[in-house]
């Protein structure tokens, strides 16, 4: 019994004025790890913004964790969010508080209220991606790919029901990359669903998953051959 997390139905994208993609079919469903691939320019970035509402969806259906994108108000984006754990390139961490201070601002702005709570939260997250001592850092004393866990670890913090990583690997050496990946990949066996925006084609060859392609305006899913 599929359960979609994510359904689009017949939907264009627009930036501005200009049609960046048409005619929009995809389904994630829960529990799935699925690739967006395709030229800078192709539209991937268009299509996550959509996603997390940056972007108004004004022609086809779509739905994301039980919200409506064609109907979807401005005072109802910071709740869509909630539901949705974004992941960007350049890890946006507020440089000017510690890590554990970065997810306590993050709990308060949604609704946390109980400190006790939001500490152990904050415990669980940074050890599930393996940073479990770093909480008292600052980010500038952090690794590119320390960062980047800990961006991931943030993402993890109000339970998404699905994860939008917007090129996580994209300023990431090869090898922190791998350890990048290998963290989203256990977060997805622990049953989150991911959507991961990337142009690093030795990530989908090393981890193969379904992946959908960004081109002339189209999305379309990509059947991989066998090795």
């Amino acid at each position: 019994m599929s359960n979609p997390v994510l359904k689009l139905k017949d939907v264009s994208i627009y930036q501005g004025n200009s049609l960046v993609l048409s005619n929009v079919n995809v389904e994630i469903n829960k529990g799935d790890f699925v690739y967006l691939i395709g030229r800078t320019g192709s539209g991937k970035s268009s299509f996550m913004k959509t996603l997390y509402g940056d972007l108004h969806l004004t022609e086809g259906e779509g739905h994301i964790v039980d919200y409506n994108l064609r109907t979807l108000k401005e005072s109802e984006i910071p709740f869509l969010r909630r539901k949705l754990g974004v992941v960007f390139q350049d890890f946006k961490l507020l440089t000017d508080r510690t890590v554990n201070d970065n997810f306590l601002f993050v709990l308060q702005a949604t609704g946390w209220k109980d400190k006790q709570a939001m500490n152990t939260r904050i415990e669980e997250v940074l050890t599930k991606v393996g940073m479990k001592t770093k909480g008292f850092k600052f980010p500038h004393e952090l690794s590119g790919g320390e960062q980047q866990r800990v961006a991931i670890a943030r993402a993890l913090l109000n339970n998404p029901e699905l994860i939008l990583a917007d090129e996580p690997t994209g300023n990431l050496d090869p090898q922190t990359s791998v350890e990048v990946m290998e963290v989203l990949q256990e977060i997805n066996k622990n049953g989150n669903t991911i959507l991961m925006a990337t142009h690093d084609y030795a990530l989908l060859l090393k981890y193969p998953s379904k992946t959908l392609k960004c081109d002339e305006n189209q999305v379309y899913e990509v059947v991989q051959r066998k090795s």
